[in-house]
């Protein structure tokens, strides 16, 4: 069932990625009122938009539950173990090591002094 749905994800990423490159920008839309390229268009006079976006809108919803439909069976399929997980050891107090990073003593000056000219 997966690979089902990884093929048909690939497909349909591949037809939205095709589909959007031969969309015209809105910049070309502009020759068209001064009668320029309106007698060439394939869908009419009206242009395409309607088909386009509809056509987009529907790719992008199928490829949007594509995306969460295999997010969906990859975390089906992943198993944790208690192997894989570190156990955490608490450490006697008395055993513990003592650290040899410095302490700040909190009376020390920590400014630096101003110098006057």
């Amino acid at each position: 069932m997966e690979q089902f749905i990884l093929v048909f994800h690939f497909v349909v990423a591949v037809a939205l990625i095709g589909l959007i490159l031969i969309q015209q920008g809105k910049g070309a839309e502009a020759g068209a009122s001064f009668g320029a390229g309106a007698s060439q268009t394939v869908f009419g006079s009206a242009g395409g938009w309607n088909f386009f976006s509809k056509t987009t809108a529907v790719l992008a919803t199928v490829f949007f539950v594509t995306s969460v439909s295999l997010a969906v069976v990859a975390k089906n399929r992943t198993v944790v173990s208690d192997i894989d997980l570190p156990i955490l050891e608490q450490v006697p107090a008395e055993t513990a090591v003592e650290s040899t990073i410095p302490e700040i003593d909190s009376e020390a000056e920590t400014a630096l002094p101003i110098v006057e000219d």
